[in-house]
């Protein structure tokens, strides 16, 4: 992992030693779709497979299918190149009938299902991504490692943004920082690329934050000030005083504590909880990246500590191998599961950059 997004350990010392990602069928995504088509509007919905294509992409080769801009293309969410990854895609396609589906499918890219929506598919408009993770090369103990998963499907995990919002090897922070320092001279990023280096100078404050939390015990209870988030939601509510109601709804995951996602204004948090989160991000590094957000026009808000994988269930199909499947909210990511297992070397990555042994 990139040093934006290195470990967190929660659960104490590593119990295996995985390489995943050694093809692109071992890294299986599907969204859960947040809401069902209309059946008619002027937007048309693919539900697709990609293999080997990442979203943009996929999204492009869509719009000149359809001999539309990219624009007219929308998706709820980004996924990664190397994955079998199934998502929607929306066309705007207002009074006229879309081409032949056979003329898009390609190697790689598989129609589903398809149907006519009234809406553009925004970023977001997901439930969630159910994950079918195989980790191959595993070594380490088997009761140690079914252990860690029984504690991790019981407790949940620290909810680190993953390395994906970071670029290779974290160059995005650098390239936020470059941004900030420049001000209005020079050349001015375009709105994606803007918008992709605001998204990694939140994420690594965040994640600064949170590791702090982890290493004295509190990333899964609350501190003295604390802000509440509601599952499901992006709702806060306090501090307010602790209290058996509180307590209750913190095991049932129905609450999470959080953590900033800086921006302009007052911390909401108070007391103890303010004095952590301001302290982690008191370095001069932090510090630029935090002014560069206000400079920006970001808001203040919050992001749930900790996550919990739904449906956690684990195989060994075969010596060496360890197959995960579970399900995540929007906005977390798998890699924050295998994080808490141990040293888990992406392949993909490690081809890309030459480490790969022959």
């Amino acid at each position: 992992m990139s040093a934006a997004a290195g470990r967190c350990p929660a659960f104490g010392a590593p119990v295996l030693s995985a390489r995943m990602r050694v093809s692109v069928e071992d890294f299986r995504v599907e969204e859960i779709d947040g809401f069902e088509a209309g059946g008619e509007g002027e937007h048309l919905l693919l539900a697709v497979e990609k293999r080997g294509m990442n979203t943009v992409f996929a999204a492009r080769a869509i719009a000149r299918w359809a001999g539309v801009p990219d624009h007219a293309v929308g998706y709820a969410g980004l996924k990664d190149r190397h994955a079998v990854a199934r998502q929607r895609f929306s066309v705007h396609l207002p009074g006229r009938e879309p081409p032949d589906v056979a003329a898009l499918e390609q190697d790689g890219l598989r129609v589903l299902a398809r149907s006519r929506h009234r809406r553009k598919l925004p970023r977001g408009a997901l439930a969630g991504n159910r994950f079918v993770l195989t980790l191959r090369e595993v070594e380490g103990m088997r009761d140690a490692i079914e252990a860690r998963l029984a504690a991790i499907a019981a407790r949940g995990v620290p909810n680190l943004f993953g390395e994906q919002r970071f670029g290779r090897g974290g160059g995005n922070v650098g390239k936020a920082l470059a941004m900030f320092a420049q001000g209005g001279r020079g050349k001015r990023p375009g709105r994606e690329q803007r918008s992709m280096l605001l998204s990694a100078a939140r994420s690594v404050l965040f994640n600064r934050a949170l590791a702090v939390r982890v290493a004295d015990g509190h990333w899964e209870r609350g501190l003295e000030g604390e802000v509440w988030l509601l599952a499901g939601s992006r709702s806060v509510f306090g501090p307010e005083p602790w209290s058996e109601a509180l307590q209750a709804r913190l095991e049932a995951f129905d609450i999470h504590p959080s953590g900033p996602l800086w921006g302009r204004g007052e911390l909401r948090s108070e007391g103890a909880c303010r004095e952590l989160e301001l302290a982690a991000l008191a370095d001069a590094e932090s510090l630029a990246l935090r002014d560069g957000l206000e400079c920006a026009g970001l808001e203040q808000e919050r992001r749930a500590l900790r996550v919990r994988p739904e449906g956690l269930a684990w195989e060994w199909p075969e010596a060496g191998s360890l197959r995960l499947a579970f399900a995540l909210p929007p906005g977390s990511y798998a890699t924050a599961v295998l994080d808490q297992l141990g040293e888990v070397v992406d392949a993909a990555d490690a081809d890309a950059s030459g480490l790969a042994p022959a």
